[in-house]
């Protein structure tokens, strides 16, 4: 009867996006974590979040700031991060759903146990009765379809926003979970950092996202997508509005650097496995999922460099939100996998 009158929630809370599922009607919301905040007065007042508060980084007025209220996947804000969930619950609510929802949040595998009780303190103060806290690549392996159940080793890679998330499951249990804090926001600051120093060339976030999208490439082999793209910036020795050319082979050196610390990392995770479970996954290969393992050639670069195959499952950005909505469903059988908060 509770779960009549009541919606239960699982949440992706990413550092650059949010995607919210409600049991029984999928998912429902996929926004940015971004939350627009007037300073008047000394008073902040949240104006909006998500979508209506993304578009505006350096084009709002002096006294609207927009903040990203969580970094390297964790909570920076905690009043902006309390407020972002508030609405996002709000949004999903039906007729029917008066009782507060249970909520599961998928939280980096590296987050400490202060970081977990942030994200557990603002989802309760959001509005929730009761608040579940899961790891994201366990979710993102559960999501992927992966023979998490069986007696054999799975390995999977998710490549977020603020982190690089690795976990590697058997026999349903989780039997390592790490976080590397360096993902998509690392890879735009790479080619802003990049662009500077080449072509003295000053672009934002939003312009350097765009090019990683557009024509962003691992393969400095140069192999990868033939595709140029144009870019227009400040430049920085003569002040004024200046345009430049870059290509693939351009995007992948500027990527040379975050590429290579993955890599690293998934190597060392591989050296502190046992060595029948470093077998199995050598075996089998390495799933790869979140919208950073979408960078073109991404699973052909890692695996010239680790020696091991990569894969990607459909939808690779849905993979924790749909394990940790296949969890909610039956946390009887998956409690073992929930984290202390």
């Amino acid at each position: 009867m509770a779960s009549v009158f009541s919606d239960d929630i699982a949440i992706d809370l990413g550092t650059v996006n949010t995607l919210v599922h409600v049991i029984g009607r999928g998912i429902i919301l996929d926004e940015p974590s971004a939350v627009a905040v007037s300073n008047s007065g000394g008073r902040r007042e949240v104006l909006a979040v998500g979508l209506k508060a993304k578009g505006t980084p350096g084009r709002a007025p002096e006294n609207i700031e927009v903040i990203r209220p969580l970094r390297d996947g964790v909570i920076a804000d905690f009043v902006a991060t309390e407020e972002m969930l508030r609405q996002f619950i709000k949004r999903t609510k039906t007729m029917l759903g008066f009782r507060r929802p249970r909520i599961l949040v998928c939280v980096p595998a590296g987050a400490t146990p202060v970081e977990r009780r942030a994200v557990y303190e603002s989802a309760l103060s959001a509005g929730s009765r009761r608040v579940y806290l899961l790891d994201e690549p366990v979710a993102a392996a559960i999501g992927a379809g992966m023979p998490v159940d069986e007696p054999i080793g799975s390995m999977v890679i998710d490549i977020g926003g603020g982190t690089t998330d690795i976990g590697v499951l058997s026999l349903g249990g989780v039997l390592q979970a790490r976080s590397l804090r360096c993902a998509g926001n690392a890879m735009d600051e790479a080619i802003i950092r990049y662009v500077r120093r080449q072509h003295q060339l000053l672009i934002g976030e939003l312009n350097a996202e765009r090019i990683k999208i557009e024509a962003g490439s691992a393969l400095v082999s140069g192999d990868g997508r033939d595709l140029d793209i144009h870019i227009r910036g400040r430049d920085l020795r003569q002040g004024r509005a200046k345009s430049i050319v870059l290509g693939p082979a351009d995007i992948a050196e500027a990527l040379d650097g975050p590429i290579e610390l993955i890599a690293e990392f998934i190597q060392r995770s591989l050296e502190d496995l046992p060595p029948e479970v470093s077998a199995d996954i050598c075996s089998r290969g390495i799933c790869l999922t979140g919208g950073g393992s979408l960078l073109d050639g991404l699973d052909q670069e890692l695996e010239a460099r680790v020696g091991v195959e990569f894969f990607r499952p459909d939808n690779p950005m849905h993979c924790v939100i749909r394990g940790a909505a296949k969890v909610m469903e039956h946390l009887g059988d998956r409690s073992h996998l929930l984290l202390t908060p």
